[in-house]
C-alpha cells in the first residue's frame, strides 16, 4: 500500500514540475501572459520534492518512463490551457490532441506495470 502511495505522489510530483517548467518559462519569457513568481515557487518546491523523493528510495520498474511522461503531460496540459486563454499565441489543438494521447499512454503503462506485479 505505502509504495502505491509513493508512486503516485512521484508522478503527481512529476506533474506537477512539468506544468510549473512551461509557467515558468511563460512568465518569464513571454510578453503576452502577465508575470507571476508563483510558477517559479512551485517549480522549485517540486523539484525539491522530487529529489527528496529519489533519494529516499528506489523507483520501481518501469516508473521513471512513467514520471517522464506525467513531465511532458504537465508541459503540454498547461501550453493548452495558456493558448486557450490567449488564442493570439496560436492554436492549442496540437498540444490538446497530444496531451490526450499521453493520457492514454500512461493509463496503459500503469497498467501494465500493475499486471507484471
Amino acid at each position: 500500500m505505502k509504495e502505491t502511495v509513493l508512486e503516485k505522489k512521484t508522478l503527481l510530483l512529476a506533474f506537477i514540475a512539468g506544468l510549473s517548467v512551461n509557467g515558468t518559462c511563460t512568465a518569464l519569457f513571454s510578453s503576452i501572459v502577465p508575470f507571476s513568481v508563483f510558477p517559479i515557487i512551485s517549480l522549485a518546491l517540486a523539484a525539491w520534492c522530487l529529489h527528496q523523493r529519489y533519494q529516499d528510495s528506489m523507483m520501481p520498474e518501469g516508473l521513471p518512463g512513467i514520471a517522464a511522461a506525467c513531465f511532458v503531460l504537465g508541459i503540454l496540459i498547461y501550453s493548452a490551457v495558456v493558448r486557450a486563454e490567449y488564442p493570439e499565441i496560436g492554436s492549442n489543438f496540437l498540444p490538446a490532441v497530444l496531451s490526450v494521447v499521453m493520457v492514454f499512454w500512461i493509463g496503459y503503462k500503469i497498467r501494465a506495470c500493475k499486471a507484471a506485479e
